[in-house]
């Protein structure tokens, strides 16, 4: 029984280990997001840095990435940047594997 146990922890820890990974590449994506929409925008730095987290916020609101595409779609075009959702979704797919590696690079 204790084999069996033994398994069923390490899938649990392996399954705790990848949620944790994927949170932090989510949060990253969206500060590189924002960072990306901020230079779109002409932000200052420190604007810029306040700016991308808020859009790491805005993903708590609601469960996926929808939150996060209605606030960055929303305020480009608030800002008169010429954009559109799949503009969004392409950069989004971009910076999340930029995310990925930057998380494995800082791992290793």
């Amino acid at each position: 029984m204790t084999q069996f146990d033994d398994r069923e922890r390490a899938f649990e820890a392996k399954f705790a280990h990848d949620e944790e990974m994927q949170f932090r590449i989510t949060a990253r994506r969206n500060r590189l997001l924002g960072e990306w929409a901020a230079r779109l925008m002409g932000l200052t730095e420190v604007e810029a840095e306040a700016y991308a987290k808020d859009v790491v916020r805005a993903d708590f609101e609601n469960a996926g990435d929808e939150d996060v595409v209605r606030k960055l779609l929303g305020d480009l075009t608030q800002a008169g940047v010429d954009v559109d959702e799949a503009k969004i979704r392409e950069a989004m797919g971009h910076k999340s594997v930029e995310a990925r590696r930057q998380i494995i690079e800082q791992i290793n």
